[in-house]
């Protein structure tokens, strides 16, 4: 009988990943060795600044300047977030903002600028409601996952020693992500992300695009774009030595799903992700669709919004940005 493939995999746990990571759902002919990391986006960091893992779970906007730049490591039709993105945006209530397209000439408040959450609110501010963001003042307060990309000159830093949670509560900001994506939180990704720092809650600001809910079940039926989130990234070796880990990798991914999709389906209650993806089950059905047929569109779309944004030098073939298991 022959070896497993040892691989080192980092990979946050969810309902939906768990049999993977207990074993229940095994990835066919690999020796999994799962690094636990908390939060995943220090995960993030450590692959693409030392490609510290064979398998991780990378943010998909990351992930694209990441292999833009040469990174050793190729991303699989994985997805294990998912969320729609026209809302978690506020507004100070005296700003004056009621579109997108008047947040033109103001200060709005994101963690980083390549942060996901923000590359797809952008996008859909630009396409859907004509917003120009080279004209948006852009504030962040971390850094970027990947150190070497080079930043518009719309972005700046927030002053030392301000957090953007205390910036919006003092009408430094007029705008800005909730969660952890902006305003939601004061500490840097590593720690303190709850450490709000006394500024007042994000829930007390309106959201900017009203029955956000509804205009998002509406642009999906339009466009057939379900926003992506956590994707998974193998090392280009492994795959270049070891080509069918893609498809144990998609295998034991999808095996590990089937009981939380039904979980979801007879069950009430559970923790906010399950929430989510139970009240997207009329919409969508599998709420956490993989392969890349399922996906084309939402990556097509983040795709190109990563090129408007000047994250990216150049739109990279699909074929170059993703490995697919079912063709390989």
């Amino acid at each position: 009988m022959n070896a497993k493939l040892p691989l080192s995999i980092a990979v946050a746990t969810g309902g939906h990943t768990a049999a993977v990571k207990d074993g229940t759902a095994p990835i066919a002919g690999v020796e999994a060795n799962f690094i636990e990391v908390k939060p995943i986006v220090g995960a993030f960091r450590r692959m693409v600044r030392n490609v510290e893992f064979d398998v991780c779970e990378l943010a998909p906007t990351t992930y694209m300047i990441a292999r833009a730049l040469g990174a050793p490591f190729i991303a699989l039709p994985i997805f294990v977030m998912r969320r729609f993105h026209h809302g978690g945006f506020v507004v100070r209530p005296d700003s004056g903002i009621a579109t997108p397209k008047q947040l033109e000439g103001k200060k709005v408040g994101v963690r980083a600028y390549s942060v996901t959450t923000g590359v797809w609110t952008r996008g859909i501010f630009m396409n859907e409601y004509d917003m120009d963001s080279s004209k948006v003042n852009w504030v962040v307060d971390d850094e970027e996952h990947v150190t070497t990309m080079k930043l518009p000159p719309n972005v700046s830093h927030a002053p030392e020693g301000k957090s953007l949670a205390g910036m919006m509560a003092s009408g430094e900001l007029q705008a800005g992500f909730t969660g952890n994506a902006g305003i939601g939180r004061a500490g840097p990704p590593t720690g303190n992300w709850n450490d709000r720092g006394g500024a007042a809650a994000e829930d007390t600001y309106p959201e900017l695009i009203k029955d956000s809910a509804k205009v998002e079940a509406d642009w999906y039926r339009r466009t057939g774009i379900y926003p992506i989130h956590g994707t998974i990234v193998v090392k280009t070796a492994v795959l270049d030595k070891n080509p069918w880990v893609g498809r144990a990798l998609l295998d034991a991914f999808t095996k590990s799903k089937t009981p939380y999709l039904e979980h979801l389906k007879h069950s009430e209650g559970g923790t906010p992700e399950d929430v989510r993806y139970r009240g997207l089950m009329p919409l969508l059905g599998d709420p956490l669709p993989y392969g890349m047929t399922a996906n084309r569109a939402s990556i097509d779309a983040l795709m190109s919004y990563a090129l408007q944004q000047k994250l990216v030098p150049e739109r990279m073939p699909v074929e170059q940005a993703f490995f697919d298991p079912e063709t390989h």
